[in-house]
């Protein structure tokens, strides 16, 4: 696309949102907001002209790309038709995008209930299964994120829960990784056997009789790309038939061709018994999210009444957003596209950066969902910034980043490299050529030998 640049514009956008917006996780005084302009496919435009490489895909979300005309057409035709309707009425949209999900997921699960946002499917999915199961305790990761409303933030593992402990019985565990093993493995089968391990005494010492479900990314996203080793998954899958617990996968990030396949949990042969999914389904760019549930699950509540709702529940703009975003994938291979970019161009590509830059201590991920963990030393592991914050190696990084025409996601110690699924072979080159020269300058914070 051509942009003519508009600075006057950009100052004026700036000057409003610093009076007037109230951002979320930050300390307001202390900001200074990247101001976009413009989008399209993975680049995105700032008020003075500048280019970016959109290596973040925003938070993690614009899986089909900015501003994908299948998409924006599918908005702009249901909003010349029904801007919104009740949720308790029957939509054409709604009803489509369920069918499509539901086709997605495994066999026996056939019902979709949405909702707004990630957050709220994961409140509604731990609703769900406690109903189902009338046991209530709630098992997730440490390392994980679940969404900022009261059951999904108190489920959460990362330090965004300290404030926000209000919600009751959650119980928190560690999941497999192997680069900081809290199990001393050594290799990644170690890891997975002794995480399980882990894991039943969790559930034994907890009570299985008290708890309702486990709650899991199938890749964990923010807190560092996880990718669960071989078995890991599976064993959880048994632990819950043993003990009678309901498992939930939540895909919201990790979902919609992120990893290479249609859900994660596709990479590992695993079916929950819920699925939570949102901005991956169509990008974000209408608010939406929701819970694919197990025929046997949604059975409980033929009769009973399920005590959730939201106004804005399967909203048309982003039913709709969604039916365009998933036939745009399947049409233009999207998935495929993902899994190939990974595996022949930025798995290979971070490993050559590792051999180069000894300031990174590890690469992991799949598809377009990547991370490389920096340490100021191989030998005993110390990261770039310490947990729970940033450094200002990590701040150098960024702000060298945007200069070179890159926006990056970064977090504590880590940078992720995310770009959009519909990334070119040639784009992600490009996104790797300026990590390269970037990581170039933060080899100097390496203090190991």
């Amino acid at each position: 696309m051509t942009f003519t640049a508009d600075p006057a514009e950009g100052k004026r956008v700036f000057d409003l949102d610093r009076a007037h917006v109230f951002h979320s996780w930050s300390a307001q005084g202390a900001l200074n907001p990247f101001t976009p302009a413009a989008a399209e496919g993975c680049y995105v435009w700032d008020y003075e002209g500048n280019r970016y490489l959109d290596f973040s895909s925003q938070l993690v979300n614009v899986n089909i790309g900015h501003q994908h005309p299948k998409v924006v057409k599918a908005i702009q035709d249901q909003v010349a038709v029904m801007a919104t309707i009740a949720p308790q009425h029957a939509n054409d949209k709604r009803g489509e995008a369920a069918k499509l999900i539901a086709d997605l997921a495994p066999a026996g699960m056939n019902k979709v209930f949405f909702t707004n946002g990630g957050a709220d499917a994961n409140e509604n999915a731990i609703r769900l299964a406690r109903i189902h199961t009338h046991k209530h305790k709630v098992l997730s990761f440490y390392r994980s994120y679940h969404g900022n409303t009261g059951a999904a933030i108190a489920a959460t593992g990362d330090q965004r829960r300290w404030p926000n402990e209000y919600s009751t019985q959650h119980v928190h565990f560690f999941g497999p990784f192997l680069y900081r093993s809290v199990f001393w493995a050594k290799s990644a089968e170690e890891e997975s056997v002794r995480a399980l391990e882990h894991l039943e005494q969790v559930i034994i010492f907890e009570g299985p009789s008290t708890i309702g479900c486990i709650l899991i990314e199938t890749v964990v996203g923010t807190g560092g790309i996880l990718v669960p080793p071989p078995g890991y998954l599976a064993g959880v899958r048994a632990l819950c038939d043993k003990y009678g617990i309901i498992l939930i996968l939540d895909e919201v990030m990790a979902g919609f061709a992120r990893t290479g396949k249609w859900f994660a949990f596709d990479n590992f042969d695993v079916k929950p018994d819920l699925i939570v999914f949102a901005k991956g389904s169509n990008s974000g760019y209408v608010p939406v999210g929701g819970v694919v549930i197990s025929d046997e699950i949604a059975a409980t509540f033929d009769t009973k009444v399920f005590p959730g709702g939201l106004t804005y529940s399967g909203h048309p703009l982003a039913a709709a957003s969604i039916v365009a975003s998933i036939n745009a994938m399947k049409e233009e291979g999207v998935v495929e596209n993902a899994a190939a970019i990974g595996t022949d161009v930025i798995g290979p590509g971070l490993l050559e950066l590792q051999d180069r830059h000894p300031v990174i201590g590890d690469v992991r991920g799949l598809g377009v969902f990547w991370a490389i963990e920096l340490v100021s030393d191989r030998k005993t592991k110390a990261p770039l910034a310490e947990y729970p914050g940033t450094s200002p190696a990590m701040a150098e990084i960024v702000a060298e980043c945007r200069k070179r025409g890159y926006l990056p996601f970064s977090i504590m110690n880590r940078v992720h490299v995310v770009p959009p699924c519909v990334v070119t072979p040639e784009q992600a080159k490009e996104g790797l050529a300026i990590l390269d020269e970037v990581l170039t300058l933060t080899d100097k914070h390496y203090a190991g030998s």
